[in-house]
């Protein structure tokens, strides 16, 4: 399967860096991220849903759902290193640089209260 494929596990986003998600990229082109926020312990989950593409170094992401209800996004990030395992992209709009490492199938993401 093509990168970015698979299951990736990432950290941190702009002004949280306990933000964390489960992004599931298939192989034909369809992703489901799972997106967790933590707020004193608790957490607060959403799903968007949507689909992938890859030219060169830039990665489209066409968002199609979030928590099951249309709402219609596209962003856009470049790659900036991939090795199979781990990466880091950034996001062209904000300049934010992500990174997530790769895991396996079954993984789920951790509690909150796991978290520091």
């Amino acid at each position: 399967a093509a990168f970015p494929s698979g299951s990736w596990f990432g950290r941190g986003e702009p002004g949280d860096k306990n933000q964390m998600w489960l992004a599931q990229m298939l192989p034909g082109g369809e992703f489901r991220i799972h997106f967790r926020a933590c707020r004193r312990k608790e957490g607060h989950d959403s799903i968007e849903t949507g689909h992938w593409s890859l030219k060169g170094d830039i990665e489209t992401i066409d968002i199609a759902t979030v928590n099951g209800a249309a709402d219609p996004r596209q962003d856009v990030y470049q790659i900036l290193f991939q090795d199979g395992r781990k990466q880091s992209y950034r996001y062209l709009q904000t300049g934010f640089v992500y990174n997530s490492v790769q895991v396996d199938a079954n993984f789920h993401l951790p509690p909150c209260g796991l978290m520091s």
